[in-house]
């Protein structure tokens, strides 16, 4: 089955190629510190000259929590996200800067006023956590933003996916689906990368993208879900400061470096897109035009022999003007006498055909 948009129209390039770098909760609610993680790996960003989005969560703590639970300290999820509480004025802040760094504000949101709050800081693009790819009153809500979203497919059904692509698809909203492994940190063994080629099949007019908790290698992974489809990659960031633990499944400055440079090689050793046949370069085609038989004579013909398989052999080396067996065909005519074991040369033929501009350019400038 194939999930596909009804709105052609829809621009898939607000996701093309963008690195999501995750700053979650890792601000630990001070603007300085957020303001740090940004400003570390913009460094970064600009050196590897890559396009990148610095994503925040957003969370209504007092909706969000149930009152009566609230102050509860034993429920870890609860716990961080009071302990990590920031105040709308100082996320203005970290998405100011982020804007002024040429990086792009986005955020994950979990509840309908966070969606208003992304709208009011002009965020654009909303990110749909896994947890919440069924949430259908957080989706509608999404929806009427009209902006662009990333979902997450991390513990969720066939169904929910489905269904997921078809309401933005019939919204004409653009909509990029990561494959993700909601498990933090992910092992080598439990990334699943071939659901990267599952979702492409699937959804075809939709970008696909990786969103990873791996915490061993910042480039293999890169390379194999590059080289499958993938156009949009996330993971955490965090950086290192004194009495602060990292998270394993969080990356520091350095190791994102390594992760952008395996990028760069993935484009690199995949080249153009495979939508189409390559053109090869021309170091290439000098390369195999070496390797080309060339046409020889097996006697002396006079002028006007017309020439049959009988009358010539193939060998290397192909040698300049000559013709080689790609130009073969039969009943061509000879324009002057050739002695045996010499080259059949453009200029040697009588026949129309070789006159061709274009074919004579070819033939003249290759060989030896």
């Amino acid at each position: 089955m194939v999930i596909s948009l009804k709105h052609p129209q829809i621009n898939r390039n607000v996701f093309e190629d963008l690195f999501v770098l995750e700053i979650a909760n890792n601000h630990l609610g001070s603007v300085k510190r957020g303001l740090e993680i940004i400003k570390q790996f913009n460094r970064v960003v600009r050196y590897n000259n890559v396009r990148a989005a610095i994503k925040f969560q957003f969370r209504d703590v007092d909706s969000f929590i149930h009152k009566k639970f609230i102050s509860r300290q034993d429920i870890r999820y609860i716990r961080k996200t009071v302990d990590t509480r920031i105040s709308r004025a100082d996320i203005a802040v970290l998405v100011d800067y982020t804007r002024q760094k040429a990086m792009i504000p986005m955020a994950t949101v979990f509840d309908e006023p966070s969606v208003d709050l992304a709208v009011d800081l002009g965020l654009d693009i909303i990110k749909l956590a896994s947890s919440d790819i069924n949430d259908w009153f957080l989706i509608e809500r999404l929806a009427q933003t009209k902006k662009p979203v990333i979902a997450s497919t991390g513990g969720s059904s066939l169904k929910d996916s489905d269904d997921l692509v078809a309401f933005f698809s019939n919204r004409g909203i653009p909509l990029a689906v990561n494959h993700c492994v909601s498990l933090y940190p992910s092992q080598d063994h439990e990334l699943e990368l071939n659901q990267i080629d599952f979702l492409r099949d699937r959804y075809p007019t939709n970008t696909i993208g990786f969103s990873t908790h791996e915490c061993h290698d910042w480039t293999s992974s890169m390379l194999i879900a590059y080289a499958k489809g993938a156009r949009v990659f996330e993971r955490h960031i965090d950086i290192e400061t004194e009495g602060v633990a990292v998270s394993p499944y969080c990356s520091l400055p350095r190791q994102a470096d390594v992760w952008f440079k395996a990028f760069k090689k993935a484009k690199e050793m995949c080249g153009n897109p495979g939508t189409q046949k390559r053109i090869p370069p021309q170091r290439e085609i000098e390369y195999l035009d070496a390797l080309v038989r060339g046409i020889y004579l097996r006697r002396d013909l006079p002028a006007g022999h017309v020439l049959g398989l009988g009358d010539v052999y193939l060998a290397v080396p192909l040698q300049k003007e000559q013709l080689s067996c790609r130009e073969w065909f039969s009943e061509l005519v000879l324009g002057r006498a050739v002695g045996v074991d010499e080259p059949l040369r453009l200029d040697d033929l009588a026949d129309p055909y070789s006159h061709s501009l274009e074919l004579q350019e070819v033939i003249r400038n290759r060989g030896l």
